[in-house]
């Protein structure tokens, strides 16, 4: 079933002439999906969005992991009309403020304060300066796991640093996850020099090892060390409380967002009162510049949060995600079984986090094969870079995934037997999205998106 993108390539187009990189996320760029196969999407409900050319997908990824119950997910929008009655920002605080941080920190039993913004780079970056200036120290020791911020001090570790002093990626140190001697070994050659220690608790693919996050733990008491725990991607699909309580190892700081208001945008900083405080007005000490933001307070976002809040404590989203991801994966992995070719093609991870690798016939990871997998799986419905689900993805969305992946395996079997996608991808294969230059999926100024420089 082949698709028109006629009118997204015309819309693409015009993004890339008024849009750097023709996307506000690089993540959500054409250069991360088929050649001239990037829908531009016009609506969604539930799991399933439509393109400008009235094409169909079940849609994964949801909004960069954002949206766990579904798009347009009534009881949330309903929160939010009733809200925007209201007005959406004022000069003064709103009841709606304390009330939105009375549940959130209901959920977060090892936070004493909270403080609301629009992005979780807001949050990470904010727990950097309070880590800085709680301890008097500069340096930060961050886990080698793949995102964290749009700021400097984690940009310039990345290959998109240009435009950043080296000055201040100096201040980072890298730690391995699961390597409790890697940090330990970083405390002892910066001795009394470490401000924080930054990591995501869990990720689709790593769990902690038995001991490892209380090692973390006891090295940053130990030296006096912040600890702040990345919950953008956890919270609210690990846990509502987030993978520290899934975990029993509570941080300092944590940073919250993505999925607090299923696609609202909105996060948070949590942590203890005596860290938080050096932002606020009980205190003797200089002040920390704590989030102070336009529209962190916006109302819509709280009361779209505080609906989540409510769905989470009389459902069980997780739950669901966690059942139909199961079923998903071993869908897909029983058709690549089938075919032979359950060494290339795997679907992997925790449930509600899925990610599928796609590897050539040498064995090897391939952005040619995953773009492959991609196009074919866009040909038959199919929108996602991984296969994170939420819970609005129904038993019928699973089986037409599961239907779609294997006749996608069937054509990548074809390439395994050719030992090259020469003949069966159209255009050129996907790229990192962080990477150093616009090449090898660089545009010609004027010209189509498919246009090769």
């Amino acid at each position: 079933m082949n698709h028109d993108f006629r009118r997204s390539n015309e819309l693409q187009e015009r993004l890339h002439d008024l849009v750097p990189g023709g996307a506000h996320t690089y993540a959500r760029g054409a250069d991360q999906y088929p050649d001239g196969m990037a829908p531009v999407l016009a609506r969604g409900k539930g799991a399933t969005v439509w393109d400008v050319d009235g094409n169909s997908y079940v849609e994964y990824g949801m909004g960069l992991r954002s949206v766990t119950l579904g798009h347009a997910y009534e009881p949330v929008i309903e929160a939010v009309r009733e809200e925007l009655a209201n007005g959406l920002s004022f000069s003064r605080p709103t009841e709606l403020e304390l009330k939105a941080a009375e549940d959130f920190l209901g959920l977060v039993s090892g936070a004493d304060m909270v403080k609301f913004a629009k992005n979780g780079s807001d949050a990470t970056t904010a727990a950097i300066r309070l880590a800085r200036a709680a301890t008097g120290r500069e340096l930060i020791a961050i886990c080698d796991q793949p995102f964290y911020s749009v700021d400097d001090w984690f940009i310039g570790t990345t290959a998109m640093d240009a435009g950043i002093p080296q000055s201040t990626v100096g201040q980072i140190r890298r730690f391995r996850y699961n390597d409790l001697e890697s940090l330990r070994t970083l405390f002892s050659e910066h001795s009394g020099q470490i401000a924080a220690v930054v990591l995501e608790a869990a990720t689709a693919l790593a769990e902690p090892r038995e001991g490892f996050l209380e090692g973390v733990r006891k090295l940053c008491d130990e030296h006096g060390t912040v600890l702040v725990f990345d919950e953008m991607i956890t919270g609210f699909r690990w846990s509502a409380s987030g993978a520290q309580k899934c975990y029993g190892v509570t941080p300092d700081l944590s940073c919250w967002g993505k999925a607090m208001g299923n696609g609202f945008p909105i996060s948070a900083l949590a942590g203890k009162r005596e860290l938080m405080e050096l932002g606020g007005l009980r205190t003797g000490e200089p002040r920390v510049f704590l989030l102070s933001t336009t529209h962190g307070p916006e109302s819509v976002s709280l009361a779209a949060f505080r609906a989540v809040v409510k769905v989470y404590a009389g459902e069980d989203p997780i739950g669901t995600m966690e059942r139909s991801g199961t079923a998903l994966a071993s869908g897909v992995n029983e058709a690549a079984a089938e075919l032979g070719i359950a060494d290339h093609v795997s679907v992997i991870g925790r449930p509600s986090c899925l990610i599928f690798t796609t590897k050539d016939h040498e064995g090897h990871p391939s952005q040619a094969f995953r773009t492959l997998f991609l196009q074919e799986l866009l040909r038959r419905g199919v929108l996602g870079q991984s296969f994170v689900i939420s819970a609005a993805h129904t038993a019928a969305d699973v089986q037409h995934t599961v239907d779609a992946a294997a006749e996608a395996l069937s054509v990548y079997c074809k390439a395994l037997e050719a030992g090259s996608v020469t003949g069966l991808l159209a255009g050129r294969p996907v790229a990192p999205a962080l990477r150093r230059y616009a090449a090898p999926r660089r545009l010609a100024r004027g010209h189509s998106s498919q246009q090769q420089t």
